[in-house]
């Protein structure tokens, strides 16, 4: 038997293992990493593979920004940042049709932001905005869909924890990740804000209009905003300026998440212990995760499958956004079953290699499979971002939400085709980091 084949049989039974045991993918990738390794190799190199592996990278100074950003971000939301974003975000908007929901994706952006994650934006936003546009007699198609898919930003909008797993596995710097996914974040923002107002004009009875704000309300609503900007301002100006390793952005951000929840008075004892204990949880998860992928990833380079499919694919009498659009189908209909993180460390071996052969840049295939990964974290029959705004929306069948997700699908396709079409999207910002 070949080593390649050996590899293929590793993802095989990798995917045999999550599906029909539901193992976490963490302790599934590191059994299959493992195994496979011990028999490519032998067991005594698989056994200090793994002590060695493990070590490097729980010992790796890199992975401390993870659980700082993630301590930012349980900081803002167990003061609240997320109720007044949401509240200046309808102030401004709430009065035009689909105001609601425009202010909903301008909230889950802005959380985004602070939060770094697709399934703790879906589930903090649900209870904020569903019963809101409840209330003024919302569609719940529309506003299900609208949560679903602001929620993805998480993902794409830095600081996201999936970039910066990225950078870590491909060894590209975060900081560049970070801006590089600002602009496709934005556009993808900006284009379910058009969709919603596509849907608003076939629909109008989906989304009436909100009362009138006086201007005076409007202005007073800001100060629920401004500290986000902040925020947001200082962690990502300090990187832009080299004030700061992505570390120590962390550090700062969380530092001043803090200093700005004393100052308001808005953080008690018991919350600061849940934001603790949440951080912990949610890293720690991540890192098993990581590790996991590692053990994997090893065991996929000794099979030289990434290597050889690379080579494969380079060889190719195709054109070479067919082989990326190939690559695109594959994020999508995994991120529809799978984790974003979870997904993107276990084929981030196997294509990066391929992408570099055929002369893509890192930076703009790490962002463009980002945003392909979160389509597929909204796609049927699995859609595991779905399921957690259905897990919050009770009475509301997953069907009708998978439904109003669909209008937002062509938001997707658009964004990844003028990210593939130009590339400068994504590249421009970084080259103006020194």
């Amino acid at each position: 038997m070949s080593l390649v084949t050996v590899g293929i049989l590793g993802i095989l039974a990798l995917l045999a293992i999550l599906f029909l045991l539901r193992m976490p993918v963490g302790f599934a990738m590191g059994i299959v990493g493992f195994i496979g390794f011990a028999h490519v190799i032998n067991t005594k190199a698989a056994m200090g593979m793994l002590g060695t592996e493990l070590w490097q990278v729980f010992s790796s100074y890199g992975l401390t920004v993870i659980p700082l950003f993630i301590f930012m971000g349980q900081i803002c939301f167990q003061c609240g940042v997320n109720k007044r974003l949401y509240k200046a975000a309808y102030t401004w908007t709430g009065q035009v049709q689909g105001g609601l929901a425009m202010s909903t994706i301008l909230a889950c952006a802005g959380f985004s932001a602070i939060s770094g994650s697709n399934t703790a934006t879906a589930a903090t936003m649900s209870t904020v905005a569903l019963p809101e546009m409840k209330k003024y007699n919302y569609n719940d198609t529309l506003s299900t869909g609208a949560v679903s898919v602001g929620a993805t930003l998480g993902v794409v909008i830095p600081p996201s924890v999936v970039l910066i797993i990225i950078g870590l596995q491909t060894g590209q710097s975060i900081a560049k990740l970070f801006w590089a996914s600002i602009i496709p974040g934005m556009l993808l923002m900006l284009l379910f804000l058009l969709t919603v107002h596509v849907i608003c004009r076939r629909h109008p009875d989906w989304a009436p209009a909100g009362p009138r704000t006086t201007w005076g309300e409007k202005i007073r609503s800001l100060p629920g905003s401004i500290e986000m900007l902040v925020l947001f301002g200082l962690v990502m100006g300090g990187l832009f300026a080299g004030l700061f390793t992505p570390s120590e952005a962390g550090a700062a951000g969380s530092a001043i998440a803090l200093f700005i929840s004393l100052v308001s008075r808005q953080l008690t004892w018991k919350r600061f212990v849940l934001a603790i204990s949440d951080t912990l949880r949610t890293a720690c998860m991540i890192f098993m995760i990581v590790a996991g992928a590692v053990l994997f990833g090893r065991f996929l380079a000794v099979t030289r499958l990434p290597f050889e499919m690379a080579g494969w694919v380079a060889s190719l009498d195709i054109p070479n956004f067919v082989v990326i659009l190939v690559i695109c189908l594959i994020y999508i209909i995994g991120g529809a079953i799978m984790d974003a993180l979870a997904l993107l460390l276990i084929t981030i071996p196997i294509f990066f290699p391929v992408a570099q052969a055929m002369g893509y840049d890192p930076m703009w295939f790490a962002v463009l499979v980002t945003i392909v990964t979160t389509m597929g974290a909204v796609t049927p029959p699995v859609g595991v971002t779905a399921f957690i705004v259905s897990s919050m929306a009770p009475g509301t069948p997953i069907q009708r939400i998978f439904k109003g997700i669909s209008y937002f699908m062509v938001a997707y396709l658009i964004c990844i085709g003028l990210l593939m079409l130009f590339p400068q999207l994504v590249l421009f910002l970084p080259a103006h980091i020194h």
